[in-house]
Order: C-alpha cells, then sequence, then structure tokens
C-alpha cells in the first residue's frame, strides 16, 4: 500500500500541483486539502504519512511573506504537526512553506533534548527569511552542495555534485538569517543544515550559504530552492548536454522526495 502525502494549499499558492506530482513520481498517494478544511478538523492530518507545505504566494504575501497562514497554522495545527513528528512523518516545505514553517514555530524546532510530544503552544521563531540582499526577486537556477553531516532524511547521503547538482529559486524573501551567531553554530553542530548554495552563487544573501535546514529529527526540511520543479531531467536547464554518466539515476528533486518517501513506507511497515 501507498504512503499518503498531505498537501496543504490556500489562497495565493501555485505550486501545489508540482508538489503532488513529485510525491506521485516519488511512490507516495497524495491528496490536496486545503489549509481551512484542516482548521476545522485538525485531526485529518493524522491520516497521512507525508506532508507538504507548498510554494506560492500564500494570502499575497501580505503584511510578510507566510506571515498569515503561519498564524493560523499556530493556533490551530501545531499540535497535530507535533503528533506527525512523533509518528515519523516526513514533512517538505519548499520557498513559500519554508517562511511559513519558521514563523510557525517547525523550524528550527523544538531542541534536540526536548521532548517533541511535548510542546503545546509552537516556539518563538528564532530564524527569518528576509527580504534578499540585492532587493529584487531572484528566479533562476543556482548550484548547491548537500552537506555531509546533515541529518535530514531527505538529503542525507544523497549523491549530488557536477553540473547535476542545482534547483530553481524563484523569492523576493529568500535570505536566511538566524537569531544570533551561536544559534547558527548550533544548527551546524546539529547537523541541521540540510542544502547549501555553492559558495559563489548565493543568490539572496544567506547567511553560511544556507538554502535549507531541517529540524532535529531530521524529518521536516524547509529550502527555499524548489526540488519538486527538478523531478526530471528533462527540467534541467541545459539537459541536453548533459552525459549519460550525469544522467545516471534521478535528479536531485526527485531524489529527495524518494528517500523521504522511502522512509515512510519503513515506519508504516515497522522496520
Amino acid at each position: 500500500m501507498k504512503p499518503t502525502a498531505l498537501v496543504i494549499t490556500t489562497a495565493g499558492i501555485n505550486c501545489d500541483r508540482e508538489l503532488i506530482e513529485a510525491f506521485e513520481l516519488a511512490g507516495a498517494e497524495p491528496r490536496s486539502v486545503h489549509l481551512a478544511r484542516l482548521m476545522d478538523e485538525p485531526d485529518q492530518v493524522d491520516r497521512f504519512d507525508l506532508i507538504g507545505l507548498p510554494g506560492g504566494f500564500g494570502y499575497g504575501d501580505a503584511i510578510a511573506a507566510g506571515r498569515i497562514a503561519a498564524a493560523l497554522m499556530r493556533e490551530r495545527l501545531y499540535p497535530a504537526f507535533m503528533r506527525a513528528v512523533r509518528r515519523g512523518v516526513p514533512m517538505i516545505a519548499p520557498c513559500n512553506g519554508f517562511q511559513t514553517a519558521v514563523q510557525l514555530g517547525l523550524l528550527p524546532g523544538v531542541a534536540a533534548d526536548e521532548d517533541v510530544s511535548a510542546p503545546a503552544e509552537a516556539p518563538a521563531p528564532s530564524v527569518a527569511l528576509l527580504p534578499n540582499a540585492q532587493g529584487r526577486f531572484v528566479d533562476r537556477w543556482v548550484r548547491i552542495e548537500i552537506p555531509a553531516q546533515t541529518r535530514c532524511i531527505w538529503t542525507q547521503g544523497l549523491a549530488c555534485a557536477g553540473p547535476v547538482a542545482v534547483l530553481p529559486v524563484a523569492h523576493g524573501e529568500g535570505r536566511f538569517v538566524a537569531r544570533d551567531a551561536s544559534l547558527l553554530a548550533e544548527l551546524e553542530a546539529a547537523g541541521q543544515v540540510a542544502v547549501r548554495y555553492a559558495a559563489d552563487d548565493n543568490p539572496n544573501g544567506s547567511a553560511a550559504d544556507i538554502a535549507g535546514i531541517c529540524d532535529p529529527t531530521g524529518l521536516i526540511l524547509g529550502l527555499m530552492p524548489h526540488p519538486e520543479r527538478y523531478t526530471s531531467w528533462l527540467h534541467h536547464p541545459f539537459w541536453t548536454r548533459l552525459s549519460e554518466a550525469d544522467r545516471a539515476g534521478d535528479p536531485p528533486g526527485l531524489a529527495m522526495f524518494r528517500q523521504a518517501v522511502r522512509h515512510a513506507t519503513q515506519v508504516a511497515l515497522g522496520v
């Protein structure tokens, strides 16, 4: 039986179809559910094996990108998300989803030594995605690196190098910053940096070239690039120039989803 994937959509979200297709290609059975329905019945979250917060411009990015969706989720869905973490449910939050997840308190998450079942309320945000350093929207492909020591189940051990190690970005508020230098050091030491921009290809001025982080369990991944838009070699910006060796296996975006679906399947089987 295929694991089921919840894709949460709401006004302004426009990347839900890509997220649905990525889950399908990776072997999951996705279902799109509107945020309003989940707020009425938060227990619906308990039925799913994977969760996705898609990108776009939720509520028109009013006030700040992801702010309104995060406020609604903090009010009604945070306990359900924590139950999902306790069950071992992988979650992904690309772009606007990442902006929402950090304001919601899912990322960087509770401290590694805390019981994820304990928090009744979402923690105050300790990282943020600020306007890009160059002050304009950036829409292009960027080179990425996967840290060797990451604990993120979506990217851990992912073979990603050379001309295929790229992901598309499309955002105006993607500059990753942390509350202070000590928190950055803690994220590094805990293996919570899941994806980096190449040092000479940081598109927004993010601290330490951080493109994405995970929570202490490694289950929740938030990142500004869009792996769901890189599930076929035909998506690569110069795919016709890639060698057969370059195109061996899955593109990095699809590989991330396959790893998460594999994890969810093992959890369901009790492996």
